[in-house]
C-alpha cells in the first residue's frame, strides 16, 4: 500500500502498570512501505508499544492509528508475530492448521476454510522452508521451526502492516537468514514491517528505518540518520560500550566495530 500517509502514527502514547508508566508520552511515525527496528534494553516498553498498536492494552492517554483510523476498524489490515516465548505449544494442533488460523480474520464467522485456505497455508509454509512439516504438531518442532510457522501463519493473511515482536530470538542462522529474506521481500512489495529485535550489530544490515526507545522515544527515522552513538547512549545509558571508538550508524568499507552491552 503505497500512500504518503503513515502506515501507523502513534500520538501522544502514555501506557501505565499500576500507575507506573512502561511508555510515556510517545510520538512514533511510521511511514508505509519500509523495514523499521525498535529497539532498547529490557524493560524498555517495546512489546508494549507493539500490544498498544494491536489495541491489546489501553493507553493511560494518546492514541494510536494505522492508516489514519483506529486498528480495530484496520484490523484486517495488520498481522502479528508475538514472542514465541507467549505462546502455549502444548496445544495440540499441527502446522498446517496454525497457519490455516491465518485467513479466519478473512472469511468472517460464518465460513470455514477450504481447499483455498488449505493451499494458501502450504504456499505460505514452503515460503518459509515448513512445507515438509505441514502435519507435525506444533509442540514437536525446534524454537526455529516455530518461529517460521509463525510467520507463515502472519504471510497468509496478505496484510499491508506485520507487527514482529523478537522474531529472531533464539533461532539458529539458518532460520534468521530466513526470517529476514522474507522481511526484505515484504518491504520491496510495498509492505511495512515493524520488527521488536535485540541485537544491535546487525541493525545496520537489516533495516533502513529504526526507533530507540526506552520508556521514551529517543529518536526514530532512516538508520543513518539516527542510529548513532549519540541516541544509543541515551537509549542504553551506562550499559553500552563502544569498541574501538566506531560510530555503529556509520558505514565504512572497513570492518565494523563491536557493540557490547552488559
Amino acid at each position: 500500500m503505497k500512500t504518503e500517509q503513515p502506515a501507523i502514527q502513534v500520538t501522544d502514547l502514555t501506557v501505565a502498570y499500576r500507575d507506573k508508566p512502561v511508555l510515556w508520552d510517545v510520538d512514533l511515525t511510521i511511514p508505509g512501505g519500509v523495514l523499521m527496528g525498535i529497539i532498547g534494553p529490557n524493560g524498555a516498553g517495546k512489546t508494549t508499544l507493539m500490544k498498544a498498536i494491536l489495541g491489546l492494552v489501553r493507553p493511560s492517554a494518546g492514541q494510536v492509528l494505522v492508516y489514519g483510523s483506529p486498528y480495530a476498524q484496520q484490523r484486517r489490515l495488520v498481522a502479528y508475530v508475538p514472542q514465541r516465548s507467549s505462546v502455549d505449544w502444548d496445544f495440540p494442533t499441527s502446522v498446517l492448521d496454525v497457519v490455516v488460523m491465518g485467513r479466519y480474520g478473512a472469511l468472517g464467522w460464518f465460513r470455514r476454510p477450504g481447499k483455498r485456505e488449505r493451499e494458501q497455508a502450504l504456499e505460505a509454509l514452503a515460503r518459509v522452508g515448513m512445507q515438509d512439516f505441514a502435519s507435525r504438531q506444533i509442540g514437536q518442532l525446534s524454537g526455529g521451526q516455530q518461529q517460521r510457522v509463525f510467520l507463515a501463519r502472519a504471510l497468509v493473511q496478505d496484510a499491508q502492516v506485520y507487527l514482529m515482536d523478537e522474531p529472531l530470538q533464539g533461532v539458529d542462522a539458518t532460520t534468521e537468514r530466513t526470517i529476514i529474506r522474507i522481511l526484505h521481500d515484504l518491504r520491496a512489495t510495498g509492505k511495512t514491517v515493524v520488527v521488536v529485535h535485540h541485537d544491535l550489530q546487525t541493525v545496520n544490515e537489516y533495516f533502513d528505518q529504526v526507533a530507540l526507545l526506552n520508556v521514551r522515544l529517543v529518536a526514530s527515522g532512516p538508520v543513518a540518520e539516527v542510529f548513532n552513538a549519540a541516541t544509543l547512549r541515551a537509549t542504553y545509558g551506562g550499559q553500552i560500550a563502544f569498541l574501538e571508538g566506531r560510530d555503529p550508524g556509520r558505514s565504512s568499507p572497513e570492518p565494523r566495530a563491536g557493540i557490547a552491552v552488559s
